[in-house]
């Protein structure tokens, strides 16, 4: 394999094969041959056209992207991205790089081309003689941030820096801004993977706050703007080594 990895991208979201095409021009050891609209288009081009890395759907018509994976007699890495993570088990089965829950942020797809680049700098480790030491991987700066999300029939951009903090109700999230409460069909574990780790925290089953936008904290409890949401005994240790790693005294 040489230095550029050749990607294919397969998913039927016209959408997401755009914002997915968007990221890996961002990333330059990345070349991006084709997207994909279906998984037979991909096994037409794939049977001429070998590829390094493979972003594959999973739920899509004709068949899934992971009865495609199953097909493929040799397999390229695989990266997939799904807006269900029921398949997750299954998919590391297979052995997949990663498994990118949708909407797909950037810094979570650029995570991922850190597992891709752990893969190759053990490849090149493999290659080289001993006494030699393989050049740091290339460092990819972050770009846009900002997400999308499902509200009703639309998608609809949410900048990161704007959310104050979310809200889990079972199935559906609640996602808190000055302007506007958006709230969109996802699992608030599947929301907290996509928010930089650096910029929210968990502090309970339903809440996830920004640093950014913390008013004030007490001991159980933190006012998000005119919110006052509770901390709960089991994220209260995490959220308190959350703050103070960020050089806030807790109550």
């Amino acid at each position: 394999m040489n230095n550029m990895l050749n990607c294919l991208i397969v998913d039927d979201e016209p959408l997401a094969r755009k914002l997915l095409s968007d990221y890996v021009q961002k990333v330059p050891y990345l070349k991006l041959l084709r997207t994909c609209s279906g998984p037979m288009e991909a096994l037409e081009f794939l049977r001429d056209n070998p590829v390094d890395l493979l972003f594959l759907d999973i739920q899509m018509p004709e068949i899934t992207g992971l009865t495609l994976l199953k097909i493929l007699q040799k397999k390229p890495w695989v990266i997939l991205t799904t807006a269900y993570s029921e398949y997750a088990l299954e998919s590391y089965d297979l052995d997949v790089v990663d498994y990118l829950l949708k909407p797909i942020t950037l810094e979570r797809f650029l995570k991922a081309m850190e597992k891709i680049n752990q893969r190759m700098q053990g490849i090149a480790n493999q290659q080289l003689p001993s006494e030699q030491v393989p050049a740091p991987a290339a460092v990819v700066e972050p770009g846009p941030a900002y997400i999308f999300v499902k509200d009703g029939t639309k998608l609809v951009k949410v900048k990161i820096s704007e959310i104050m903090y979310v809200e889990g109700m079972k199935d559906y999230v609640a996602i808190h801004t000055p302007q506007q409460r958006i709230v969109t069909l996802q699992r608030l574990k599947a929301m907290e993977e996509q928010l930089p780790e650096n910029q929210f925290i968990r502090i309970h089953n339903s809440y996830i706050v920004a640093l950014e936008w913390l008013d004030s904290i007490h001991k159980e409890k933190v006012k998000v703007g005119n919110a006052l949401l509770p901390i709960s005994d089991s994220y209260r240790k995490s959220f308190k080594d959350f703050i103070e790693k960020n050089h806030i005294k807790m109550d």
